[in-house]
């Protein structure tokens, strides 16, 4: 008599065919690819093609024939890039380690001190990320002229935490809960404090849901628009996002070339940052403790 699984085996044999492969795999692969760096190409030709050859109909639209650097020339040199590329990393990187420190205190407290209502307050917090920075900016405004911080970088390091807190203490939430309790318990009956407890033993095994954390919010304050648009006007403190936008469009006039080779520059340092910290940001979105 025949082992079943030897039947099952032949049975699905037709899935290792090359043509099922094309169909099943390689294709669908294909097309999610194209259409995901579809962008990307499309950003690098235009950044790199003269203004001939951008403004006339002849010829091939996706290819460049004669390149120049000329775009970039402009935008490095002509225009205050440089700064607004310094201001958006100096805003970034604050605003995400002010708001994973108090993540992690808000997502420790509620996953595990137990108080009343713990839940609940997890919740509220995460409906707090589900409003529209549309609505926030107009009592934001407010509070950012009464301090006097319009048309500074603080402006919007105060303001990106009201978003980034949220996001992360939801999601550094998950990430606590797959933590086994045991471990604070030993250390709990050895003595140690609760402060002692997050810092040696939640924080390290907790590696790969902070770094989740701050790429998200890395990625949030690098690409905030809507603040940043309201509360700078100076082009010295605009942040990448606004300054390409607004200082490299003069009326109906699009520099298409040096607004592709702004928005490539741009996209380089988020990219670099998803590709060094890519296993380690899986395993935080999946829960990668185990007891």
């Amino acid at each position: 008599m025949s082992d079943p699984k030897d039947d099952d085996s032949q049975g699905m044999g037709y899935l290792d065919t090359a043509r099922t492969r094309w169909v099943t795999v390689y294709a669908p692969l294909g097309v999610f690819v194209f259409v995901l760096l579809f962008p990307f190409y499309w950003m690098v030709i235009t950044s790199v093609k003269p203004n001939n050859e951008l403004l006339s109909r002849d010829g091939n639209p996706f290819w460049v024939i004669q390149p120049t650097l000329e775009h970039f020339h402009k935008l490095l040199f002509k225009t205050a890039y440089p700064e607004w590329l310094w201001n958006t990393v100096f805003i970034s990187v604050i605003s995400t380690v002010v708001s994973l420190a108090c993540a992690v205190l808000a997502a420790y407290a509620i996953e595990r001190l137990r108080f009343k209502g713990s839940r609940q307050v997890g919740l509220g917090i995460f409906l707090a990320y589900l409003v529209p920075p549309s609505i926030l900016f107009i009592p934001l405004a407010t509070i950012v002229f009464k301090l006097g911080l319009f048309d500074t970088r603080w402006a919007l390091i105060l303001t990106y935490p009201t978003f980034l807190i949220p996001f992360c203490t939801w999601l550094l939430m998950g990430y606590f809960r797959s933590i086994p309790f045991e471990l604070e318990e030993c250390a709990l009956i050895d003595g140690a404090t609760r402060f002692e407890i997050l810092w040696k033993i939640i924080l390290p095994l907790s590696v790969p849901g902070l770094i989740s954390a701050g790429i998200f919010a890395f990625t949030l304050s690098w690409n905030e628009f809507i603040y940043a648009l309201t509360f700078i006007s100076s082009s010295e403190v605009k942040t990448v996002p606004v300054g390409v936008v607004t200082e490299l469009v003069e009326g109906d006039v699009y520099h298409w070339g040096s607004l592709m080779a702004g928005a490539l520059l741009g996209s380089f340092p988020v990219a670099v940052l998803y590709s060094f910290f890519v296993d380690h940001y899986v395993s935080g979105m999946t829960g990668a403790v185990k007891e």
